[in-house]
Formats: structure tokens, C-alpha cells, sequence
């Protein structure tokens, strides 16, 4: 089970990825100055109570100063809990939800720039101090060096930390709605480029040229001296930036495959046939537009599903699905078919005696039974016509046995009615009887209608004399009666009882017909 998510455990971490970001800058700041520039560290006199009370007193400073900062612009988003009102409010809380990864790197690399000013520039000129050269050195060294690395990695240790709040704050996924700017893909990979082979170069360039100075000149150093110094600095160089390159590539790698692992994973869901899957976006870049864009996709197929779905409910899954792939075609098609239809006898009366209500419950229990016979031996019904049902076999997929499938389905509603029968006199209620009537021959199948209403219909001689047959069980006191078409074209012949060829309304020739058991 996916535990909840916890707002202020999330908001630590985010701390503490700060902190530590920062120390490790001031670790490499240590590093860079020892092995770099060992000529700025010896004017500095880091037993100094004075000193080390100055450097105390401004680091608490500037960490006090960034916590209010990043407290006062997160204030407002802090409140929402994560709920975000809508309107011009709610709009700008989530343009500044996207970028509070950027902002605490702002705000830390802003808190090295004061850093280089307190060190290079202030405290020099209160201990009167001051030189050019080495408030340069200084500015370079905490800026450019320690400033940068730890605002990226502070930037991508945050952007992994916040996005699992993201979904939260857009359960819709819909980031490029707010408008942030965005950090692409590409852009993304330059810096890592840059911070990962420019800057170690530019910084191994700048110790060896002082190196190579300092032997020219013998200024500080013995040449064996100056260059042992240069072959550590070297491997301290090449040490240092082998592991902030690997971390940093980590996660630039995660900050790309992570969204890819949550797309893939919800393509595969949707492949399966999971509709309802939701891929979380997490990042405000090309890789989160796809997201939307796949969640814009998955709810379009939803909707078409939904649809469709709906569709079936009132045309048959059948009809339905030769509508929706264009192969019921307007025009109409020739079809061999055997046409059902079945009738509710004594209808009116029981209507007239029994609340509408309940007409309505039983007649929906008899439909769903009736029908679930005819799906089962292949046919469709086409409408339901109060309490009469029209049912057709061979279309709109061709079936050589429609015959042998419309008696089957006959006996199988024959024996579903008589099973609920059964029910309905248990619960004092009356029985329901019906009469069946097939035919068989070539009809017109197609849809008909008009341009804003349509159905899938059979247009011909058989429906009517089909509907005719069925009638006749009223006078000859049957239940099923089948044509001698329909007869002849049965494969397997079951028991029938013949009656003599009668005439039916609209109809000159005689009609055969066959009584069903």
C-alpha cells in the first residue's frame, strides 16, 4: 500500500540537502585554496579568536539570512498544504511550485557571493588587509568554483526531492498550464557538459600556469617543491572532480530516466488495456510535456471508450463496432439472414393492472435474458419495439448457420423465460408468456436514418413476414413457429410440427410453417 505523503519530512529533507550541499562547498572551497592558491591562506591567520569569531558569526549570518528568504517567498505555498485555489492565486502558487529548485540555487549561489564578499573584500579591508589580486582569487574560488558546483547539485538534489511533491500539486499533470520557464533537456546536458569538463580544465590551467610562474620566478618554492605540489594538485584535481562529476551526472541521468521509467511503465499499462492509468509529470520540460501529452492521450481514449461503451448500450456491441470501423456501410448491403422476432403476450392488460414501475423492472429483467440468449448463438437485436424484440442472424457479420443459430437462440429464450417464470410465481407474481416467429432469406442490412439520427437496420420481404409468423402464434396457440425457409436451411432438424401453409397480413402467397417442440 503507497504510504502518505508527509509535507514536513519532505521539507527537512530539502534542508538538509541544502546543508550539505553547502558544506560540501565549503570542504571544496578548503581544498581549492590548499592545493590551489596556498598563497591566499598564508595572509590569513585561522587561529585568530577575532578571525574565527568573524567567519562563525557570518556564516550563522548568511544561513539565517537564506532560511528567511526561502521561508518568506515559500510562505504563501507553504499554507496551500498543497491544495492550490484556482484563479490568478492559485496560478502563481503553482508557477512558483515549479520553481523552487531554481530558486533555493539561486538563493545558494547568491549566499556564495556574499561569502566572497565578507572574506575577499570585507574582512580585509577591516584588518586593513586588502589586496586586489587575492580578493580576485578569492571572489574566483568561492563564486566560480565552490558557488557553481554546489548551486547545480543543489538545484538537481531539490528538483529530485520536489518532484515527488509535484503530483500533489498537480494531480492533473498539467505543468506547462503555469507558465514557468523551463530548463530543457538540452540546456540541461550543457551545463553538466560545461561544470563536468570546462570547468576542471579552466581550474587545472589556472594552478598550473601559477605553478609554472612560481618555478620561473623561485618566489616561494624550490623548483622540485613547485612541481611535487603541481603532481598532487593534479591528482587531487582529477580525484575531486571524478567524484562531483559522478554525482552530478547521477543525477542528471535520474532527472531524465526517471519521467522516461514513469511514461514506459504507463504505455505498458495502456498496451495491457488499463485505461484508467495516469503517468505522473514530475518535470517542467520536454520530458513532462510528454507526459501531459500521454495523459492527454490516454483521456482522449478514455473518452472514445466511454463512448463507445455507451454506444454498445444502446446498439449491439456488433452494430456498434461495424459503425465505428465505417463497415456499415449508408448505402446498404445484401445479406442472408434469419430474422426473429418475439412478442409478450397479453401485454396490455398486465401494464394495465401493474404499476409502471414495476413494468418497467420486469420489462428490463426479460430483455436482458432474452438478449443474453440471441448474443449467445450469434445473433443481434436489432431494436426493442415495447415489448416485441427484433433479432437478426447473419449480420452484420455473415454466418453460413444463421438458420441452425436463430432456432437454437428460440429454445434457449424459451427455456430462460420458463426458469424465470419459476421465480416470479415464487414471488406472487404473475407468468409471462411470449411467442417467437423466425424467417429466412435475403434481406437489405445497413444504416438508415437520417443525417443527425441513424440506426442499423433490415429493409425487406423477410422482416415482414417474419414479424407475420410470429403473430400466428396467437391463433394457432404455439410459442415457436419457424418458416419452411428457415427449415430447409437448417443443418440439424429438430422436432417440428407442421401446420398447413396459411395466409399472412400483407401477403398474397401462402406461408408453411412449423411449430418448434
Amino acid at each position: 500500500m503507497k504510504s502518505a505523503f508527509a509535507p514536513v519530512a519532505h521539507d527537512y529533507r530539502i534542508l538538509w540537502a541544502m546543508l550539505g550541499g553547502n558544506l560540501g562547498g565549503v570542504l571544496l572551497t578548503v581544498a581549492y585554496f590548499r592545493f590551489l592558491h596556498p598563497a591566499v591562506l598564508q595572509h590569513e591567520n585561522m587561529h585568530s579568536v577575532t578571525e574565527l569569531g568573524y567567519f562563525l558569526a557570518a556564516c550563522v549570518a548568511l544561513v539565517v539570512a537564506g532560511r528567511q528568504v526561502a521561508r518568506r517567498w515559500s510562505h504563501r505555498l507553504r499554507l496551500a498544504n498543497g491544495v492550490l485555489p484556482s484563479g490568478a492565486v492559485g496560478d502563481g502558487l503553482r508557477k512558483d511550485a515549479l520553481l523552487v529548485p531554481v530558486r533555493l540555487a539561486v538563493l545558494s549561489f547568491a549566499g556564495w557571493i556574499a561569502a566572497a564578499v565578507l572574506w575577499g573584500i570585507a574582512w580585509p579591508l577591516w584588518t586593513e588587509s586588502f589586496s586586489l589580486i587575492d580578493a580576485v582569487r578569492k571572489g574566483v574560488g568561492l563564486v566560480f568554483v565552490s558557488g557553481t558546483v554546489v548551486s547545480v547539485y543543489i538545484f538537481l538534489a531539490i528538483e529530485r526531492i520536489w518532484r515527488e511533491r509535484i503530483p500533489h500539486i498537480f494531480p492533473d499533470g498539467a505543468l506547462t498550464a503555469a507558465k514557468a520557464p523551463r530548463l530543457r533537456v538540452r540546456t540541461r546536458m550543457v551545463i553538466l557538459f560545461m561544470l563536468m569538463s570546462v570547468l576542471p580544465m579552466a581550474v587545472l590551467s589556472v594552478a598550473t600556469l601559477g605553478r609554472t610562474n612560481a618555478l620561473l620566478q623561485f618566489e616561494i618554492e624550490t623548483p622540485e617543491v613547485v612541481i611535487n605540489n603541481l603532481v598532487v594538485l593534479q591528482v587531487v584535481l582529477a580525484m575531486a572532480g571524478l567524484f562531483v562529476a559522478m554525482r552530478l551526472a547521477n543525477y542528471v541521468a535520474d532527472s531524465v530516466s526517471q519521467p522516461l521509467r514513469m511514461l514506459v511503465s504507463s504505455m505498458r499499462q495502456v498496451k495491457a488495456g488499463n485505461l484508467q492509468v495516469h503517468c505522473p509529470v514530475v518535470s517542467n520540460d520536454e520530458l513532462g510535456e510528454a507526459g501531459e501529452g500521454f495523459n492527454q492521450m490516454v483521456q482522449g481514449l478514455r473518452e472514445r471508450e466511454e463512448i463507445r461503451e455507451t454506444f454498445g448500450r444502446y446498439v449491439s456491441p456488433q452494430v456498434r463496432d461495424e459503425i465505428l470501423t465505417g463497415r456499415a456501410k449508408l448505402e446498404g448491403g445484401l445479406r442472408e439472414v434469419s430474422v426473429l422476432f418475439a412478442d409478450l403476450r397479453g401485454f396490455t392488460s398486465w401494464v394495465e393492472s401493474t404499476d409502471p414501475t414495476v413494468v418497467v423492472a420486469d420489462l428490463n429483467v426479460y430483455f436482458t435474458e432474452m438478449d443474453a440468449a440471441i448474443r449467445e448463438n450469434g445473433g443481434l437485436v436489432l431494436q426493442y419495439i415495447g415489448d416485441e424484440i427484433e433479432a437478426v442472424f447473419g449480420a452484420p457479420q455473415a454466418d453460413s448457420s444463421h438458420a441452425d443459430h436463430a432456432v437454437a437462440a428460440a429454445l434457449a429464450m424459451q427455456s430462460r423465460l420458463d426458469a424465470w417464470n419459476i421465480t416470479r410465481r415464487a414471488a406472487g407474481k404473475p407468468e409471462l408468456h411470449h411467442g417467437i416467429g423466425i424467417h429466412s432469406g435475403k434481406v437489405v442490412a445497413g444504416s438508415i436514418g437520417s443525417p443527425s439520427r441513424m440506426s442499423y437496420s433490415l429493409v425487406g420481404d423477410v422482416v415482414n413476414v417474419a414479424s407475420r409468423i410470429q403473430s400466428l402464434n396467437k391463433e394457432l396457440g404455439t410459442r415457436v413457429l419457424v418458416s419452411a425457409v428457415t427449415r430447409q436451411s437448417l443443418s440439424a432438424k429438430p422436432p417440428m410440427r407442421p401446420f398447413p401453409s396459411v395466409r399472412v397480413k400483407g401477403r398474397v402467397a401462402e406461408v408453411e410453417v412449423f411449430a418448434l417442440g
